[in-house]
């Protein structure tokens, strides 16, 4: 008899899943390692690697706490970052268990070819490596300029690192919760900050199917 896997869900926002447990995010080190217990049987079943869900959930505890009215769940930060790297595998890179992507991973040269816009060097090459354009930079693909603004450290190593996913995770949270300012408990809210992240229609649906798969516990 064959497998009958749940529906994947279409509706807006995406569930938010089986909610992440309370952690002390005060306390020292990486405070992702403490949703290990409830990471587990999820990336047993969607396939997302152990760490980068530990880091998401880590990341919407840290929300829930500081900006409850925000309402982030961890299955939209699953799926930006599998839209955007597969989860800091993009380039067969791996994620070691302190959280940092390697190799790290780095987006075109943004000159204007392909799509891309023109975003001219903002950081001397210091973050991405490349002092003529900015590049995407890390397991959420930001930019130097907006990472220098919403980076932060989340794996308590004192430092804010785009290529940890720890750090990308929670940066990737505060900026669409600060920048976007919306209530992500809504259609419209969730939609408005996603598409601050990335404004094309069809990447915002993208990130929708694979949060709402991540919802039910399916890998997409």
């Amino acid at each position: 008899m064959p497998w009958d896997r749940p529906d994947i869900p279409d509706g807006l926002p995406p569930g938010v899943g089986t909610q992440q447990p309370y952690i002390d995010i005060n306390s020292p080190g990486r405070t992702a390692d403490k949703m290990r217990e409830w990471a587990t049987p999820i990336s047993d079943a969607t396939a997302i690697p152990l760490t980068a869900l530990e880091a998401y959930g880590n990341a919407a505890e840290i929300q829930r706490q500081q900006h409850p009215e925000c309402g982030i769940g961890w299955t939209t930060l699953a799926g930006i970052a599998a839209v955007e790297t597969k989860h800091g595998r993009h380039g067969g890179a791996t994620v070691a268990p302190n959280g940092d992507v390697r190799p790290e991973i780095r987006g075109p040269a943004l000159d204007g070819t392909k799509g891309n816009r023109v975003i001219r060097d903002t950081d001397k090459g210091r973050l991405d490596g490349d002092t003529t354009y900015d590049r995407a930079m890390g397991p959420f693909q930001f930019i130097p300029e907006t990472w220098m603004r919403y980076g932060v450290d989340a794996n308590g190593d004192g430092a804010a690192d785009p290529d940890n996913i720890d750090d990308a995770a929670l940066s990737a949270a505060r900026y669409l919760c600060v920048y976007a300012g919306g209530d992500m408990t809504t259609p419209e809210g969730w939609e408005a900050a996603v598409h601050a992240y990335n404004n094309h229609d069809e990447y915002v649906l993208k990130v929708r199917n694979y949060a709402n798969a991540y919802s039910v516990n399916i890998r997409y």
